[in-house]
């Protein structure tokens, strides 16, 4: 009887001990997973905060500093420029000018966007509807095309358009840009708009470099 005492006491013994070092080395695994899985999760990119671009507020006359601090803080901006003369007295000078007076618009994550107000000449972030407004990639894509657009001379062959009418560039060096069609003063005319800053920018363009969109969720995309 004293024997079968022993055993099971012998038994029992050595089975606590078992699952104590079962558990011991599940927790030591344990841990060592769980900071390998947060230390990768830790260097690893966030992907969700995406660059987009935004409209900096600027003092009057102060566009092209600041552009120029942004692009020296390793920024991704623009500064649309347009070329105008100025008649003096003996000479015409070259000069260029901002399209849109006290605005630049700049790259970037939402997150970030308090550090651009530290530079100096940045007022505030355009707004729309209380909250930070975006312009979309497509519209600044479509001012630069405009604005390093030269009038091209072409015969425009009649084709029936009328004014709002939603038209895409099919030849020359605005191919692809989709905008409004107008006319005015007898000249055909494309324009974009920048709905941030519910804006038109147009260019005369000849009326068969353009072919007109089937809808208007063509443009809007």
């Amino acid at each position: 009887m004293n024997l079968l005492f022993l055993f099971f006491d012998f038994y029992f013994y050595y089975h606590q001990i078992f699952i104590i070092k079962c558990l011991y080395i599940f927790t030591v695994k344990y841990t060592y997973i769980y900071d390998v899985i947060k230390k990768e999760n830790h260097l690893m990119p966030i992907t969700n905060q995406q660059s987009k671009w935004y409209a900096i507020y600027t003092r009057a006359n102060s566009e092209k500093k600041v552009y120029e601090q942004l692009c020296r803080s390793g920024y991704v901006a623009y500064l649309p420029l347009i070329t105008t003369y100025r008649q003096w007295s003996d000479r015409k000078k070259k000069v260029q000018s901002p399209l849109i007076s006290s605005y630049v618009f700049v790259k970037i994550e939402e997150k970030k966007l308090t550090n651009v107000l530290s530079i100096s000449g940045a007022l505030r972030i355009l707004k729309y509807l209380g909250r930070n407004a975006v312009v979309k990639d497509e519209e600044i894509k479509s001012l630069k095309l405009l604005l390093n657009y030269t009038p091209e001379a072409g015969f425009s062959m009649k084709q029936h358009l009328s004014k709002g009418d939603v038209v895409e560039v099919i030849k020359g060096s605005l191919i692809g840009l989709k905008g409004y069609y107008t006319r005015e003063k007898n000249q055909n005319k494309i324009y974009i708009k920048i709905r941030a800053l519910n804006s038109y920018f147009g260019a005369e363009i000849p009326l068969n470099y353009v072919k007109k969109v089937s809808s208007i969720k063509n443009l809007i995309k």
